[in-house]
């Protein structure tokens, strides 16, 4: 591929991308830190008790949900063992086949059922998730995200074949201060190569992140599909049965795991005859990965579980990886810098744009000669 097929990919891909690029790294830098911000606002603590009861039966934190939003009703149950192991997060809404937008979280002291708050759902940190996973157009915005996910990509790496060619007269990290466009054609090559596996990774798991809803869709309709079969034809249920027990049948069936969350009989990640408890691992990877324990729910036995399929293995790795958020605070703080260092390099690239000088085509064909002869 010649260098000036590379020079014209470079420029109309950071182009398009260029602008919807931005609201990424601008919404999702206060998404790096979500914990610590959700934290901040709800303030929501289970409080210190001595001496400390055991876990309360689920059933009844259930109950407590229920009388609560009497109108409601459960489709998930939430723990974070290693950060809040004494909160119990249930979401509810009016039915099981509501928009997943339309729930209602309620944070229950695991140990006496006690209501500790109702997390704010639809704030700010709502308003900067949902620009910047689909800019509150569903699917089609998640698709459209991804796309401009892939143009960042391939604008990184037409942005590295060109790097050589273009500072082969420089030492590494020189800026010329001489003109201002010259400055900041410089700061962004240098910005560039510096942050380019960061950004790469970014891009690539950011693309994956917005086929979530694909994904999960296909699994839904491969592996649960073929673990609830012989459910297919069996009447409703009259009701979800215990999910204590459910979970109690979890945690025998799978030992060396621990409970991440359960989906109720009818909800989104489960059947209308089951519980489905989702484990996930002890190691920093394990921990990032779920799998399903397929629960009947009038019984309590087990129907199956099953490892996830590959593509959903992806999907879960490349969660973690997009936002940082695998090894705490100080990576978390690595993460937003080199974030801040992106809306700089993109910036820059837009004033180089609108600061080009007039377009001349002997000017342009100086440039990619110049990159030819310096290939050669």
């Amino acid at each position: 591929m010649t260098t000036k097929t590379w020079w014209l990919i470079h420029k109309w891909t950071s182009l398009v991308c260029t602008i919807f690029l931005l609201l990424l790294c601008i919404t999702g830098l206060p998404l790096i830190f979500h914990e610590e911000i959700e934290h901040f606002v709800d303030n929501i603590e289970a409080p210190l008790l001595s001496p400390e009861p055991p876990a309360m039966n689920l059933d009844r934190i259930g109950q407590a949900a229920l009388e609560h939003r009497p109108g409601d009703v459960i489709r998930f149950m939430f723990w974070d063992q290693q950060e809040h192991p004494n909160i119990t997060l249930v979401s509810m809404a009016e039915k099981m086949d509501a928009p997943p937008d339309d729930s209602h979280l309620i944070a229950f002291d695991s140990r006496t059922a006690a209501i500790l708050g109702e997390p704010n759902d639809r704030g700010f940190m709502y308003v900067m998730l949902k620009l910047h996973i689909d800019m509150f157009a569903g699917l089609p915005g998640m698709l459209f995200l991804g796309f401009m996910g892939l143009l960042f990509v391939a604008s990184i790496v037409s942005g590295v074949v060109l790097y050589k060619p273009f500072m082969r007269r420089l030492g590494f990290g020189t800026v010329r201060r001489e003109r201002p466009r010259s400055k900041w054609l410089d700061l962004h090559n240098l910005l560039g190569i510096v942050t380019v596996a960061w950004a790469l990774t970014v891009g690539v798991t950011g693309a994956i992140n917005t086929l979530s809803t694909v994904i999960l869709g296909i699994w839904q309709g491969d592996q649960m599909a073929e673990m609830t079969a012989p459910y297919r034809n069996a009447p409703p249920l009259t009701d979800n049965g215990s999910v204590q027990a459910a979970i109690d049948t979890a945690r025998v069936t799978v030992p060396d795991m621990k409970v991440r969350f359960v989906a109720y009989p009818g909800s989104m990640f489960s059947s209308p005859h089951h519980y489905t408890v989702f484990m996930n691992g002890m190691s920093p990877v394990t921990a990032r990965l779920l799998k399903p324990v397929l629960v009947d729910a009038q019984t309590g036995a087990l129907t199956d579980s099953r490892e996830m399929p590959w593509y959903v293995k992806t999907l879960l790795l490349s969660q973690p990886l997009h936002f940082g958020d695998y090894g705490g605070l100080p990576l978390k703080i690595v993460w937003a810098l080199l974030d801040i260092l992106t809306i700089i390099i993109l910036g820059s690239g837009v004033y180089l744009w609108l600061k080009r000088p007039a377009f001349r085509r002997s000017e342009v064909s100086g440039i990619v000669d110049e990159f030819e002869e310096a290939r050669a």
